[in-house]
């Protein structure tokens, strides 16, 4: 394989890993069954991607915007400027917008976690030419798991990337987080995860990321996270956020 056919290779599977980086759980891969409270909303103005030595994507930046619309239903929406590199090309613009709706149907109790699901669609806004887009409406179905013990919280599930188009393939993607609340200031925590290959011919990734949460005060909150590949060569990941709730 040819150095520019090898970037684009990688372009491809970052392109269509960053899908599933920008729907996650901020500033995580995997997300959490938790809506937002009802009558509430949670805005992001955040940047998230994957890099590697000959090619990169990212969000510069993203807006996030979640709104607890019904007891235990978020409504959620992502719009995101997108930034994609490869040898010899760097675009910038729009690209696919994120619509999702969270429902915790099983709420936490001493004896049992809470569990959701929070199905999403990435609507092809756009430009798959530049690599700002899959070209194709895309749908994520995923069930979570969560459970806190004090200080300690834990959560993990497992969802289904529907992706048609041209050289895309169906996927699986899995994860498991944990954090430690240091203070009321300070949130720790790490993940690992797995995704099974997203085009034809293309190979499973699987990687960690470690980060937390700075509360600055009730209401303003910065969140972080950088991790890496345990396969598919030399990827890694990153995430930078403002979170505003009221």
């Amino acid at each position: 394989m040819t150095r520019d056919r090898l970037a684009g290779a990688v372009l491809l599977f970052l392109c269509a890993a960053h899908s599933t980086t920008a729907l996650a759980g901020p500033p995580f891969k995997t997300d959490d069954p938790e809506p937002v409270d009802l009558r509430h909303w949670e805005f992001y103005l955040a940047s998230v991607g994957e890099y590697a030595p000959s090619a990169s994507s990212a969000t510069l930046p993203h807006i996030e915007v979640n709104y607890g619309a019904f007891p235990d239903v978020q409504l959620h929406i992502v719009a995101p400027m997108g930034f994609a590199r490869s040898a010899g090309a760097t675009n910038y613009g729009y690209s696919d917008t994120e619509l999702g709706v969270k429902y915790r149907f099983i709420e936490e109790s001493d004896g049992s976690p809470q569990i959701g699901v929070f199905p999403l669609l990435e609507v092809p806004t756009g430009d798959r030419q530049k690599q700002l887009g899959e070209g194709s409406l895309q749908a994520y179905l995923p069930v979570w798991v969560q459970k806190s013990w004090g200080k300690f919280t834990t959560y993990a599930g497992a969802g289904y990337w529907i992706s048609p188009g041209s050289g895309n393939r169906n996927s699986l993607f899995s994860g498991w987080e944990a954090q430690y609340d240091i203070s009321e200031t300070l949130t720790l925590g790490g993940e690992l995860y797995y995704q099974s290959p997203v085009t034809e011919g293309g190979s499973s990734t699987s990687g960690f990321n470690l980060g937390g949460f700075i509360n600055i005060d009730e209401h303003n909150h910065i969140l972080y996270s950088i991790g890496h590949s345990f396969s598919s060569g030399s990827i890694t990941t990153a995430y930078l956020g403002f979170q505003y709730t009221v």
